[in-house]
């Protein structure tokens, strides 16, 4: 029983041991690592509002990130899901009781209050709230309205005036081939709104991005704004389900990305994976390989929840407790990644400046 324990402590300290050190890589281009906030600062205010995203700016964010889904009259607004209950006090709101329903989105059974189901003007009678109360505050629950992705790119280009290096916009479409099906597409509405508030080019301080395949496709088609196609650690995109993230993120996958995309999105498992107790083990070869095919890389999410954190980098066992998110994300900046989403901003943004001048 003794050696039993003795091994299974000795187990322990070695997982809580940092990783064995990396030798830093570059990025694609030689620039520094952008930081993405991700749902705006997320980790301080309520995901998806404005006051989040104007938080992210004063920590420096390089851009802010906005989920787009729609309304029942065609609006993109920002949220996480088009399933509202967890981020918004729709659950409290009477009149809309009889709007609750159990629907399938991507193959899955969801129930709750749809954004499809309600005209703007109804959503805004909603007030943003903390999706994660047990890991963070909800002080700010109640005071902000859900923002459509036109008073986010009106907020922006007024939070730009004067600035030499402007903030960058990254919107996610979520759910795309599911809002297709019932007639509410994404792809007219976000490229016409992106146009009105002069993004365009190659060059245009803007990502799309989409865990789908066939919406990205069809932004380029109509478009040359920079794309990004997401990937997740396991399963596969909901509109082509034959092909898992797992071959996508192989040689010959990557190859196929990039004729369509200029990057991709990755969970952070997926560059560093971790092993026994959750202690981060040797980066994977995917960096190398997206690199090699001209594709950038955005894993995500940084988070310094403990809850969050490899087992080496919490501060203790509190989950919502905040442990060491720079050594992580340091942990991360030499594999060469070109940038990272991050609900702290303030910390992914200083630990980006230590190694790298703008």
């Amino acid at each position: 029983m003794m050696r039993r324990f003795a091994a299974l402590f000795a187990l322990m300290l070695t997982a809580g041991c940092a990783a064995e050190p990396v030798t830093a890589q570059a990025t694609l281009d030689g620039q520094p690592p952008i930081v993405i906030a991700h749902r705006g600062a997320s980790g301080e205010r309520p995901e998806h509002t404005i006051a989040a995203y104007r938080l992210a700016i004063e920590l420096g964010a390089d851009y802010i990130e906005p989920d787009l889904v729609l309304t029942r009259d065609g609006v993109l607004v920002a949220r996480h899901e088009n399933e509202i209950s967890e981020t918004t006090d729709v659950a409290a709101h009477e009149e809309f009781a009889d709007r609750k329903a159990t629907k399938t989105i991507d193959g899955q059974q969801v129930t709750g209050w749809f954004t499809e189901d309600f005209t703007l003007a109804e959503l805004k009678t909603l007030r943003a709230r903390e999706r994660l109360p047990k890991l963070r505050s909800t002080e700010y629950d109640g005071r902000f309205d859900i923002p459509t992705f036109e008073e986010i790119l009106t907020f922006l280009a007024e939070a730009n005036k004067g600035r030499e290096r402007p903030v960058g916009v990254y919107p996610e479409t979520k759910h795309p081939s599911y809002f297709v099906s019932i007639g509410l597409p994404h792809e007219a509405p976000l490229l016409a709104m992106l146009d009105r508030f002069g993004y365009r080019g190659r060059t245009a301080p803007v990502f799309i991005q989409s865990f789908e395949v066939g919406n990205l496709k069809a932004l380029r088609a109509k478009s040359d704004l920079p794309l990004i196609q997401l990937m997740d650690s396991e399963g596969s995109p909901a509109d082509t389900p034959g092909t898992s993230y797992a071959a996508m993120a192989a040689p010959a996958g990557l190859k196929a990305i990039a004729a369509y995309a200029d990057g991709i999105g990755p969970s952070k498992d997926m560059v560093i994976p971790r092993g026994a107790l959750g202690r981060l083990g040797d980066p994977t070869v995917l960096v190398r390989d997206a690199h090699a095919a001209g594709l950038k890389v955005h894993p995500w999410t940084f988070r310094r929840e403990n809850y969050f954190l490899p087992l080496g980098d919490k501060g203790g066992l509190n989950p919502a407790g905040h442990g060491d998110l720079a050594a992580e994300i340091d942990t991360y900046l030499k594999t060469g990644i070109d940038g990272l989403f991050s609900d702290n901003p303030r910390e992914a943004v200083a630990t980006v400046k230590k190694g790298h001048v703008r």
